[in-house]
């Protein structure tokens, strides 16, 4: 008899950002705490969710799934985030410089941007996140629960830990 039970699935904590979005580098603190408090009890998925008035953030979130496919996501995000003025003034080509100081393969990056091979990824995400009713960045959704930073990342790390810390309780 085996009394193993089968391994629930980790909690998620579904993160819609925009890359050329100054609020979204202004989360960067409370991701990389929550990423080293919890680690891989905690899956943190990036959503992308483009906003309009941002003329580079589609073409930021298509290279975003490009660095995840050459393994190298967050920290590709992080450094992206963390030049948002940058991103504005130098547009693709910053993508792909950026790409590059990460050791990442920046020919495949700059094809990748020319082919649109990520295009169906960055619409599927931004049109999910509309019918969930996410309208600006960044916006958090753990357990069904809608967080919006966008106005203010005030209390929101706290708040995501306590639902993540009931969801591990609750997994046992």
């Amino acid at each position: 008899m085996n009394d193993a039970s089968p391994a629930r699935p980790v909690p998620v904590l579904d993160i819609w950002c925009e890359l050329q979005c100054s609020d979204c580098r202004g989360a960067l603190d409370d991701i990389r705490s929550l990423r080293a408090r919890y680690g891989d009890r905690l899956e943190l998925r990036l959503r992308h969710f483009p906003l309009e008035k941002h003329k580079h953030a589609f073409a930021a979130a298509q290279a975003a799934e490009e660095a995840i496919e050459q393994g190298q996501g967050w920290p590709y995000v992080e450094a992206v985030l963390a030049r948002v003025e940058e991103l504005d003034r130098g547009g693709e080509g910053f993508l792909v410089e950026v790409a590059r100081e990460l050791g990442l393969d920046s020919e495949e990056f700059d094809t990748a941007l020319i082919d649109g091979r990520h295009i169906l990824i960055v619409d599927a995400d931004q049109a999910e996140g509309k019918a969930i009713g996410v309208t600006g960045t960044p916006t958090y959704v753990i357990d069904g629960q809608r967080l919006d930073g966008g106005k203010s990342q005030e209390g929101l790390r706290e708040r995501i830990e306590e639902i993540a810390d009931r969801l591990l309780a609750d997994r046992g």
